[in-house]
């Protein structure tokens, strides 16, 4: 029960709250030491090692802060330990946040047109949205619901069954991390390297997962189909996974040239269908996502019963 309550009560509270604007969030104190760590330790020589030294520091720091917490909550009151454990587990998830911020570009750019649409897409993608036609920004849409499903819903929740909120905070840190400074750039290029392949390595089971369990919600054999056929081909050796999933379950064509940082990024095509996807298509992609993540709270529930 010290596993199955805190997951219940979060992955309710996120489903109906999702990330209220203005509300307190880990995720800023992690990104706030990041960005002094890196400010502080990202110049001069050895700047891999430094940057290595950063992520294990603040990944073990954070493990060992949340298993002390978990201990301490539960010494003090039981009931203590659920209502924060059951609030950290809310603020690991990402779903309905995640469900909300693709469908307003869907809905923005069918009532606004195509600049709102590409405006708000910004929002939520690290391209360049300028010159994205309406059936780009859909393709867009769809590849960050169903990667964010892998690294913001799924991932999560498996290292919360591995290691309870110790596990999810821990690898919330190393998401934040690769977010924050695993690029291939003049400044990030060897003092993010190491947060990168960490968040390679996190991701290489949950990423596959996630297929895995998009396909069997959906029943879709097209699905499972493309995860095998077009899993790999994606440059991210986890992304492409349920990038394909969802490209078999709508029948469409993912991937293909586009700008980050002003460089043309060509990505190989997930599909062969090229067709245009419909606005209606966007709740159909939601309920995939709402779907899996309540498959995997279930099989979580399951595993700690048994």
């Amino acid at each position: 029960m010290r596993m199955i309550i805190p997951l219940a009560a979060g992955y309710l509270l996120d489903l109906c709250l999702g990330d209220p604007a203005g509300w307190p969030h880990p995720i800023r104190l992690f990104g706030w030491l990041i960005a002094k760590g890196e400010a502080w330790l990202n110049k001069g020589s050895t700047i891999f090692l430094k940057g290595m030294a950063m992520t294990l520091v603040l990944c073990g720091a954070m493990f060992v802060f949340f298993w002390y917490l978990s201990i301490l909550l539960w010494r003090l009151h039981p009931a203590l330990y659920y209502i924060v454990s059951s609030l950290f587990v809310f603020y690991g998830l990402a779903n309905r946040q995640l469900v909300v911020e693709c469908r307003q570009v869907f809905t923005i750019l069918q009532r606004n047109g195509t600049d709102a649409g590409r405006k708000q897409l910004s929002r939520i993608v690290g391209r360049d949205t300028s010159t994205l036609n309406p059936a780009q920004i859909r393709i867009a849409v769809m590849e960050t619901l169903s990667e964010n499903l892998s690294d913001g819903v799924i991932a999560p929740l498996f290292f919360y069954a591995l290691a309870g909120v110790p596990g999810m905070m821990t690898y919330k840190m190393i998401n934040t991390l690769d977010s924050m400074v695993g690029y291939r750039s003049p400044r990030y290029e060897q003092f993010g390297k190491f947060a990168a392949r960490l968040d390679d390595v996190a991701n290489f089971i949950p990423a596959r997962l996630t297929a895995l369990l998009m396909v069997l919600v959906t029943a879709s054999g097209r699905g499972a189909q493309f995860m095998f056929r077009y899993g790999r081909r994606h440059k991210s050796p986890n992304a492409g996974y349920p990038e394909a999933a969802l490209a078999g379950i709508l029948d469409a064509r993912f991937g293909g040239a586009n700008i980050y940082q002003g460089v043309i990024v060509t990505k190989p095509f997930i599909g062969v269908n090229p067709r245009e996807l419909s606005p209606e298509e966007i709740e159909k992609a939601a309920g995939v996502n709402h779907k899996t993540c309540l498959l995997m709270v279930i099989l979580i529930i399951c595993l700690n019963i048994l």
